[in-house]
Protein backbone atom coordinates (compact mmCIF):
# COMPACT_ATOMS: atom_id res chain seq x y z
CA UNK A 1 0.00 0.00 0.00
CA UNK A 2 1.41 3.12 -0.86
CA UNK A 3 -0.44 5.85 1.32
CA UNK A 4 -0.72 8.32 -1.88
CA UNK A 5 -4.23 10.42 -0.37
CA UNK A 6 -2.83 13.56 1.61
CA UNK A 7 -5.98 14.47 3.29
CA UNK A 8 -9.15 13.32 5.13
CA UNK A 9 -12.27 14.14 4.12
CA UNK A 10 -13.57 13.85 7.71
CA UNK A 11 -15.52 10.90 6.78
CA UNK A 12 -14.71 7.79 7.79
CA UNK A 13 -15.60 3.77 7.06
CA UNK A 14 -18.68 3.01 7.92
CA UNK A 15 -19.08 0.23 10.79
CA UNK A 16 -21.72 -2.24 12.20
CA UNK A 17 -24.22 -1.54 14.85
CA UNK A 18 -22.89 -1.64 18.36
CA UNK A 19 -19.25 -3.08 17.07
CA UNK A 20 -18.43 -0.31 15.07
CA UNK A 21 -15.49 -1.15 13.16
CA UNK A 22 -14.44 -3.99 15.59
CA UNK A 23 -14.88 -6.49 13.25
CA UNK A 24 -12.76 -5.34 10.25
CA UNK A 25 -9.38 -3.97 13.38
CA UNK A 26 -9.92 -7.36 14.98
CA UNK A 27 -9.36 -9.60 11.51
CA UNK A 28 -6.11 -7.85 10.82
CA UNK A 29 -5.38 -4.46 12.25
CA UNK A 30 -1.86 -3.18 10.95
CA UNK A 31 -4.36 -3.92 7.52
CA UNK A 32 -7.18 -1.99 8.83
CA UNK A 33 -4.79 1.11 9.50
CA UNK A 34 -3.31 0.60 6.05
CA UNK A 35 -7.02 0.70 4.20
CA UNK A 36 -8.22 3.74 6.40
CA UNK A 37 -4.48 5.72 5.67
CA UNK A 38 -5.03 4.84 1.51
CA UNK A 39 -8.66 4.67 1.36
CA UNK A 40 -9.70 7.69 3.86
CA UNK A 41 -6.81 9.88 3.95
CA UNK A 42 -4.68 11.14 6.62
CA UNK A 43 -7.24 12.05 9.55
CA UNK A 44 -9.58 9.33 9.64
CA UNK A 45 -12.28 9.32 12.59
CA UNK A 46 -13.47 5.54 12.93
CA UNK A 47 -15.46 3.51 15.95
CA UNK A 48 -14.38 0.71 18.43
CA UNK A 49 -17.17 -0.50 19.54
CA UNK A 50 -18.79 2.49 21.60
CA UNK A 51 -15.17 4.25 21.78
CA UNK A 52 -14.90 7.19 19.58
CA UNK A 53 -11.55 6.97 17.87
CA UNK A 54 -9.38 8.97 15.18
CA UNK A 55 -6.40 7.57 12.78
CA UNK A 56 -3.68 10.53 12.35
CA UNK A 57 -1.05 9.34 9.80
CA UNK A 58 1.19 12.88 8.57
CA UNK A 59 4.43 13.17 10.50
CA UNK A 60 3.73 16.46 11.86
CA UNK A 61 0.25 15.08 14.14
CA UNK A 62 2.02 12.68 15.25
CA UNK A 63 5.01 14.49 16.70
CA UNK A 64 2.56 17.07 17.94
CA UNK A 65 0.11 14.33 19.55
CA UNK A 66 3.42 12.77 21.04
CA UNK A 67 4.07 15.95 22.18
CA UNK A 68 1.02 17.21 23.89
CA UNK A 69 0.51 14.20 25.94
CA UNK A 70 0.44 15.25 29.47
CA UNK A 71 -1.19 18.10 28.48
CA UNK A 72 -4.21 18.46 25.98
CA UNK A 73 -3.82 15.07 25.53
CA UNK A 74 -3.62 12.28 28.25
CA UNK A 75 -2.56 8.07 27.75
CA UNK A 76 -5.25 6.09 27.32
CA UNK A 77 -6.59 3.29 29.20
CA UNK A 78 -5.15 0.28 27.39
CA UNK A 79 -7.51 -2.68 28.97
CA UNK A 80 -7.18 -5.11 32.16
CA UNK A 81 -4.44 -6.91 30.35
CA UNK A 82 -2.12 -4.02 30.02
CA UNK A 83 -3.03 -2.87 33.74
CA UNK A 84 -2.47 -6.45 35.03
CA UNK A 85 1.07 -7.30 33.69
CA UNK A 86 2.15 -3.82 33.80
CA UNK A 87 0.89 -2.54 36.97
CA UNK A 88 0.98 1.20 37.64
CA UNK A 89 4.68 1.76 35.80
CA UNK A 90 5.91 4.73 34.14
CA UNK A 91 4.08 3.83 30.95
CA UNK A 92 0.67 3.93 32.10
CA UNK A 93 0.62 6.46 35.52
CA UNK A 94 -0.09 9.88 34.67
CA UNK A 95 0.09 13.68 35.53
CA UNK A 96 2.55 14.03 39.06
CA UNK A 97 2.56 10.40 39.49
CA UNK A 98 3.93 9.61 36.17
CA UNK A 99 6.96 13.14 37.00
CA UNK A 100 7.75 11.03 39.49
CA UNK A 101 8.52 7.62 38.69
CA UNK A 102 9.85 8.51 35.54
CA UNK A 103 12.77 10.82 37.46
CA UNK A 104 13.29 8.10 39.90
CA UNK A 105 13.58 5.47 36.49
CA UNK A 106 15.50 7.94 34.47
CA UNK A 107 19.14 7.68 35.61
CA UNK A 108 19.03 4.59 35.75
CA UNK A 109 19.19 4.06 31.35
CA UNK A 110 21.28 7.16 31.22
CA UNK A 111 23.93 6.42 28.20
CA UNK A 112 26.37 6.29 31.06
CA UNK A 113 24.49 3.63 32.64
CA UNK A 114 23.77 1.91 29.12
CA UNK A 115 27.73 2.28 28.50
CA UNK A 116 28.24 -0.06 31.33
CA UNK A 117 26.10 -2.62 30.26
CA UNK A 118 27.35 -3.42 27.04
CA UNK A 119 29.87 -5.70 27.99
CA UNK A 120 27.60 -8.19 29.46
CA UNK A 121 25.52 -7.65 26.18
CA UNK A 122 28.83 -8.60 24.48
CA UNK A 123 29.74 -11.57 26.73
CA UNK A 124 26.32 -12.50 26.72
CA UNK A 125 26.17 -13.26 22.53
CA UNK A 126 29.82 -14.32 22.49
CA UNK A 127 28.60 -17.22 24.81
CA UNK A 128 25.97 -17.76 22.13
CA UNK A 129 27.89 -17.98 19.25
CA UNK A 130 31.17 -20.09 20.69
CA UNK A 131 27.66 -22.57 21.24
CA UNK A 132 26.63 -22.67 17.64
CA UNK A 133 28.18 -24.57 15.12
CA UNK A 134 27.87 -24.51 11.22
CA UNK A 135 24.84 -26.26 9.59
CA UNK A 136 22.99 -26.61 12.61
CA UNK A 137 19.30 -25.88 13.14
CA UNK A 138 17.89 -22.96 14.93
CA UNK A 139 14.64 -21.30 16.14
CA UNK A 140 15.59 -17.84 15.35
CA UNK A 141 13.47 -16.39 17.97
CA UNK A 142 13.80 -18.66 20.26
CA UNK A 143 17.90 -18.17 20.09
CA UNK A 144 17.36 -14.17 20.19
CA UNK A 145 14.62 -14.79 23.29
CA UNK A 146 17.44 -16.43 25.51
CA UNK A 147 19.92 -14.32 24.68
CA UNK A 148 18.14 -10.96 25.37
CA UNK A 149 16.54 -12.56 28.35
CA UNK A 150 19.78 -13.52 29.88
CA UNK A 151 21.18 -9.88 29.09
CA UNK A 152 17.86 -7.95 30.53
CA UNK A 153 18.36 -10.95 33.72
CA UNK A 154 21.72 -9.69 34.25
CA UNK A 155 21.64 -6.21 33.56
CA UNK A 156 18.14 -5.76 35.40
CA UNK A 157 18.59 -7.94 38.12
CA UNK A 158 22.40 -8.50 37.84
CA UNK A 159 22.02 -12.38 38.75
CA UNK A 160 20.93 -15.47 35.90
CA UNK A 161 17.39 -17.02 36.47
CA UNK A 162 18.51 -20.23 38.35
CA UNK A 163 17.91 -22.51 35.26
CA UNK A 164 14.29 -20.66 35.24
CA UNK A 165 14.58 -19.05 32.09
CA UNK A 166 12.18 -21.16 30.10
CA UNK A 167 9.63 -20.69 32.46
CA UNK A 168 9.82 -16.88 32.28
CA UNK A 169 9.91 -16.95 28.51
CA UNK A 170 6.73 -19.19 28.61
CA UNK A 171 5.02 -16.75 31.00
CA UNK A 172 6.01 -13.96 29.18
CA UNK A 173 4.60 -15.70 25.69
CA UNK A 174 1.38 -16.38 27.39
CA UNK A 175 1.28 -12.40 28.46
CA UNK A 176 2.58 -11.16 24.82
CA UNK A 177 -0.88 -13.83 23.15
CA UNK A 178 -3.43 -12.61 25.69
CA UNK A 179 -2.87 -8.89 25.35
CA UNK A 180 -2.94 -8.99 21.31
CA UNK A 181 -6.13 -10.93 21.64
CA UNK A 182 -7.49 -8.41 24.33
CA UNK A 183 -6.59 -5.46 22.33
CA UNK A 184 -8.39 -6.78 18.71
CA UNK A 185 -11.78 -8.14 21.10
CA UNK A 186 -14.48 -7.37 23.05
CA UNK A 187 -12.99 -8.60 25.57
CA UNK A 188 -11.68 -4.93 26.21
CA UNK A 189 -14.53 -3.13 26.78
CA UNK A 190 -15.18 -5.55 29.59
CA UNK A 191 -15.26 -4.59 33.35
CA UNK A 192 -12.04 -6.28 35.36
CA UNK A 193 -13.88 -8.53 37.39
CA UNK A 194 -15.24 -10.44 34.39
CA UNK A 195 -13.52 -14.02 34.19
CA UNK A 196 -12.55 -15.23 30.55
CA UNK A 197 -10.18 -18.13 29.75
CA UNK A 198 -8.19 -15.79 28.48
CA UNK A 199 -8.15 -13.57 31.60
CA UNK A 200 -7.10 -16.79 33.59
CA UNK A 201 -4.27 -17.41 31.70
CA UNK A 202 -3.06 -14.21 32.12
CA UNK A 203 -3.14 -14.20 35.95
CA UNK A 204 -1.55 -17.22 35.58
CA UNK A 205 1.18 -15.99 33.44
CA UNK A 206 1.62 -12.72 35.87
CA UNK A 207 1.70 -14.54 38.65
CA UNK A 208 4.60 -16.77 37.50
CA UNK A 209 6.75 -13.46 36.95
CA UNK A 210 6.01 -11.55 40.18
CA UNK A 211 7.59 -14.60 42.23
CA UNK A 212 10.12 -14.66 40.29
CA UNK A 213 11.04 -10.76 40.38
CA UNK A 214 9.53 -10.64 44.15
CA UNK A 215 12.11 -13.27 44.82
CA UNK A 216 14.89 -10.97 42.81
CA UNK A 217 14.06 -8.00 44.98
CA UNK A 218 14.08 -9.84 48.28
CA UNK A 219 17.40 -11.13 47.15
CA UNK A 220 18.77 -7.78 46.36
CA UNK A 221 16.99 -6.37 49.89
CA UNK A 222 19.41 -8.50 51.79
CA UNK A 223 22.39 -7.76 49.77
CA UNK A 224 21.92 -4.20 50.35
CA UNK A 225 21.40 -4.48 54.19
CA UNK A 226 24.66 -6.62 54.54
CA UNK A 227 26.18 -3.38 53.12
CA UNK A 228 27.11 -5.24 49.69
CA UNK A 229 26.85 -2.77 46.31
CA UNK A 230 25.84 -3.79 42.77
CA UNK A 231 25.48 -1.72 39.78
CA UNK A 232 22.54 -3.34 37.85
CA UNK A 233 19.29 -1.50 37.02
CA UNK A 234 17.22 -3.25 40.27
CA UNK A 235 19.63 -1.56 42.85
CA UNK A 236 19.60 1.56 41.11
CA UNK A 237 15.68 1.76 41.87
CA UNK A 238 15.69 0.62 45.13
CA UNK A 239 18.56 3.54 45.77
CA UNK A 240 16.51 5.77 44.27
CA UNK A 241 14.96 8.89 46.28
CA UNK A 242 11.98 11.00 45.11
CA UNK A 243 11.99 15.01 45.86
CA UNK A 244 10.49 14.27 49.30
CA UNK A 245 13.50 11.62 49.72
CA UNK A 246 10.99 8.68 49.59
CA UNK A 247 12.07 5.56 47.82
CA UNK A 248 9.75 3.20 45.39
CA UNK A 249 7.67 1.36 47.05
CA UNK A 250 7.25 -2.47 46.76
CA UNK A 251 4.90 -2.21 44.33
CA UNK A 252 6.34 0.69 42.36
CA UNK A 253 9.66 -1.74 42.11
CA UNK A 254 7.79 -5.24 40.98
CA UNK A 255 5.93 -2.76 38.06
CA UNK A 256 9.19 -0.99 36.86
CA UNK A 257 10.78 -3.89 37.01
CA UNK A 258 8.23 -5.56 34.65
CA UNK A 259 8.88 -2.55 32.40
CA UNK A 260 12.33 -2.63 31.97
CA UNK A 261 12.16 -6.52 31.38
CA UNK A 262 10.02 -6.06 28.63
CA UNK A 263 12.22 -3.41 27.16
CA UNK A 264 15.03 -4.82 27.22
CA UNK A 265 14.16 -8.25 26.40
CA UNK A 266 11.08 -9.00 23.99
CA UNK A 267 11.60 -5.33 21.95
CA UNK A 268 15.19 -6.14 21.04
CA UNK A 269 14.56 -10.08 20.79
CA UNK A 270 11.84 -9.55 18.20
CA UNK A 271 13.85 -6.83 16.28
CA UNK A 272 16.92 -9.28 15.73
CA UNK A 273 14.30 -11.65 15.01
CA UNK A 274 13.02 -9.60 11.88
CA UNK A 275 16.40 -8.29 10.98
CA UNK A 276 17.72 -11.57 10.32
CA UNK A 277 14.83 -12.50 8.11
CA UNK A 278 15.36 -9.24 6.04
CA UNK A 279 19.34 -9.84 5.53
CA UNK A 280 18.31 -12.95 4.36
CA UNK A 281 16.30 -12.06 1.85
CA UNK A 282 18.96 -9.13 0.74
CA UNK A 283 22.67 -10.31 0.46
CA UNK A 284 24.04 -6.64 -0.91
CA UNK A 285 23.26 -5.76 2.22
CA UNK A 286 24.02 -8.68 4.19
CA UNK A 287 27.60 -8.77 2.22
CA UNK A 288 27.77 -5.21 3.29
CA UNK A 289 27.16 -5.65 6.97
CA UNK A 290 29.90 -8.07 6.63
CA UNK A 291 32.30 -5.94 5.48
CA UNK A 292 31.80 -3.36 7.97
CA UNK A 293 32.28 -5.29 10.44
CA UNK A 294 35.29 -6.77 9.27
CA UNK A 295 37.20 -3.72 8.49
CA UNK A 296 35.92 -2.33 11.90
CA UNK A 297 36.73 -5.21 13.97
CA UNK A 298 38.93 -7.90 12.38
CA UNK A 299 38.84 -10.98 14.78
CA UNK A 300 38.37 -8.98 18.22
CA UNK A 301 34.95 -8.45 19.52
CA UNK A 302 33.38 -5.19 19.74
CA UNK A 303 33.13 -2.82 22.55
CA UNK A 304 30.78 0.31 23.46
CA UNK A 305 32.61 2.59 21.35
CA UNK A 306 32.03 0.81 18.37
CA UNK A 307 28.59 1.64 18.34
CA UNK A 308 29.80 4.80 16.40
CA UNK A 309 32.35 2.82 14.66
CA UNK A 310 29.52 0.62 12.83
CA UNK A 311 27.18 3.36 10.58
CA UNK A 312 26.04 0.53 8.04
CA UNK A 313 25.03 -2.28 11.33
CA UNK A 314 22.88 0.89 12.90
CA UNK A 315 21.34 1.54 9.66
CA UNK A 316 20.22 -2.17 9.08
CA UNK A 317 19.06 -2.17 12.72
CA UNK A 318 16.84 1.16 11.65
CA UNK A 319 15.36 -0.01 8.77
CA UNK A 320 14.64 -3.10 10.57
CA UNK A 321 12.63 -1.31 13.05
CA UNK A 322 10.92 0.85 10.26
CA UNK A 323 9.31 -1.98 8.52
CA UNK A 324 9.05 -4.25 12.16
CA UNK A 325 8.35 -1.78 14.59
CA UNK A 326 8.18 -4.09 18.08
CA UNK A 327 5.36 -1.26 19.05
CA UNK A 328 3.22 -0.91 16.74
CA UNK A 329 0.47 1.47 17.78
CA UNK A 330 0.48 4.83 19.86
CA UNK A 331 -2.84 6.06 21.49
CA UNK A 332 -4.19 9.34 23.56
CA UNK A 333 -6.60 10.46 24.32
CA UNK A 334 -8.49 13.88 23.84
CA UNK A 335 -8.78 16.95 26.64
CA UNK A 336 -10.81 19.76 26.41
CA UNK A 337 -9.31 22.21 24.02
CA UNK A 338 -7.09 19.72 21.92
CA UNK A 339 -6.42 20.94 18.38
CA UNK A 340 -3.91 18.62 15.96
CA UNK A 341 -2.43 20.67 13.13
CA UNK A 342 -4.84 23.63 14.15
CA UNK A 343 -7.85 20.87 13.41
CA UNK A 344 -9.85 20.72 17.22
CA UNK A 345 -10.53 17.22 18.02
CA UNK A 346 -13.57 16.11 20.40
CA UNK A 347 -12.43 15.80 24.21
CA UNK A 348 -12.81 12.35 24.98
CA UNK A 349 -11.88 11.29 21.17
CA UNK A 350 -9.35 8.13 20.98
CA UNK A 351 -6.32 9.56 18.63
CA UNK A 352 -4.39 6.35 17.31
CA UNK A 353 -1.22 6.38 14.97
CA UNK A 354 0.52 3.71 14.41
CA UNK A 355 4.51 2.66 13.06
CA UNK A 356 3.70 0.01 11.26
CA UNK A 357 0.99 2.25 8.77
CA UNK A 358 3.59 5.59 8.88
CA UNK A 359 6.49 3.62 8.52
CA UNK A 360 5.58 2.31 5.40
CA UNK A 361 4.18 5.27 3.53
CA UNK A 362 5.30 5.69 0.45
CA UNK A 363 5.12 9.81 0.65
CA UNK A 364 7.76 9.15 3.64
CA UNK A 365 9.86 6.34 2.55
CA UNK A 366 10.12 5.57 -0.94
CA UNK A 367 9.83 1.83 -1.89
CA UNK A 368 8.27 1.52 1.39
CA UNK A 369 7.74 -2.34 2.13
CA UNK A 370 11.92 -2.76 0.51
CA UNK A 371 14.81 -2.70 2.95
CA UNK A 372 17.20 -0.21 2.22
CA UNK A 373 19.29 0.71 5.05
CA UNK A 374 21.07 3.02 2.43
CA UNK A 375 17.99 5.44 2.79
CA UNK A 376 19.55 6.17 6.65
CA UNK A 377 22.99 7.42 5.52
CA UNK A 378 23.35 11.00 5.91
CA UNK A 379 23.12 13.53 2.79
CA UNK A 380 21.99 10.78 0.73
CA UNK A 381 19.47 11.53 -2.12
CA UNK A 382 16.89 9.69 -0.68
CA UNK A 383 17.56 9.96 2.78
CA UNK A 384 14.67 9.26 4.92
CA UNK A 385 12.47 11.94 7.36
CA UNK A 386 12.94 10.87 10.52
CA UNK A 387 9.81 12.49 11.54
CA UNK A 388 8.62 9.31 9.96
CA UNK A 389 10.25 7.34 11.95
CA UNK A 390 9.35 7.01 16.06
CA UNK A 391 9.68 2.93 16.93
CA UNK A 392 10.42 4.04 20.33
CA UNK A 393 7.39 6.83 20.34
CA UNK A 394 8.42 10.56 21.06
CA UNK A 395 7.80 13.37 23.07
CA UNK A 396 7.81 13.01 26.80
CA UNK A 397 6.56 10.10 27.14
CA UNK A 398 9.01 8.81 24.56
CA UNK A 399 10.85 4.90 25.50
CA UNK A 400 13.14 5.50 28.09
CA UNK A 401 14.67 2.09 27.42
CA UNK A 402 15.15 3.43 23.57
CA UNK A 403 19.07 3.98 23.96
CA UNK A 404 19.46 0.79 25.56
CA UNK A 405 17.65 -0.87 22.91
CA UNK A 406 19.61 0.52 20.34
CA UNK A 407 22.89 -0.16 21.97
CA UNK A 408 22.00 -3.59 22.45
CA UNK A 409 20.81 -4.60 18.76
CA UNK A 410 23.38 -3.20 16.99
CA UNK A 411 26.28 -4.72 19.38
CA UNK A 412 24.61 -8.14 19.89
CA UNK A 413 24.12 -7.97 15.74
CA UNK A 414 27.98 -7.19 15.28
CA UNK A 415 28.97 -9.88 17.65
CA UNK A 416 26.92 -12.95 15.59
CA UNK A 417 26.89 -11.42 11.86
CA UNK A 418 31.18 -11.25 12.20
CA UNK A 419 30.56 -15.15 12.42
CA UNK A 420 27.48 -16.41 10.93
CA UNK A 421 24.87 -15.98 8.37
CA UNK A 422 21.67 -16.74 9.40
CA UNK A 423 19.68 -18.50 6.44
CA UNK A 424 15.73 -19.10 7.14
CA UNK A 425 14.41 -22.09 5.33
CA UNK A 426 10.57 -20.59 4.75
CA UNK A 427 9.62 -17.23 4.27
CA UNK A 428 8.11 -14.76 7.19
CA UNK A 429 4.86 -13.28 6.27
CA UNK A 430 2.93 -10.79 8.25
CA UNK A 431 3.51 -10.82 11.66
CA UNK A 432 1.03 -11.59 14.63
CA UNK A 433 -0.54 -8.11 16.79
CA UNK A 434 0.41 -8.75 19.84
CA UNK A 435 2.25 -6.61 22.59
CA UNK A 436 4.55 -6.21 20.22
CA UNK A 437 5.02 -7.73 16.79
CA UNK A 438 6.09 -11.22 16.42
CA UNK A 439 6.07 -13.95 13.71
CA UNK A 440 3.22 -15.90 14.02
CA UNK A 441 5.10 -19.31 13.36
CA UNK A 442 8.26 -20.29 14.49
CA UNK A 443 11.47 -19.19 12.35
CA UNK A 444 13.77 -21.84 11.64
CA UNK A 445 17.02 -21.38 9.76
CA UNK A 446 20.58 -23.11 9.47
CA UNK A 447 23.74 -21.65 10.15
CA UNK A 448 26.32 -20.70 8.22
CA UNK A 449 29.82 -20.16 9.49
CA UNK A 450 32.04 -17.08 8.25
CA UNK A 451 34.75 -18.65 9.99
Amino acid sequence: MTGTVVSGTGQGPRGWPVLGNLPAFARDPLGFFEDLRDRHGDWVPWALGPQRNLLVSRPEHVVELMGAVEDTFRPPELGWAFRHLLGEGVVLSTGADWRRKRALVQPAVRPRQVKAYAATMIDCADAVARGWRDGARIDVQKEMAALTQRIAVRTLFGTETGGREEAIGGAMAVAQRELGAELRGVTVFLPPWVPTPGRRRMRAAVAQLDEEIARVIAAHRAAAAAGEEREDLLSRLLAARDEQGLPLTEKELRDESITLYIGGHETTSTTLTWTWQLLARNPAARERLEEELAEVLGDRLPGHDDYARLPWTRQVVKEALRLYPPIWLITAIAGEGATLGGRPVPADTSVWCSQWSVHRDARWFPDPDAFRPERWTPGSEDQADERAWFPFGGGPRACLGARFAMVEAVLLLAVLARRFRIEPEVPVGRPFTGLTLVPRAPVTARLRSLR
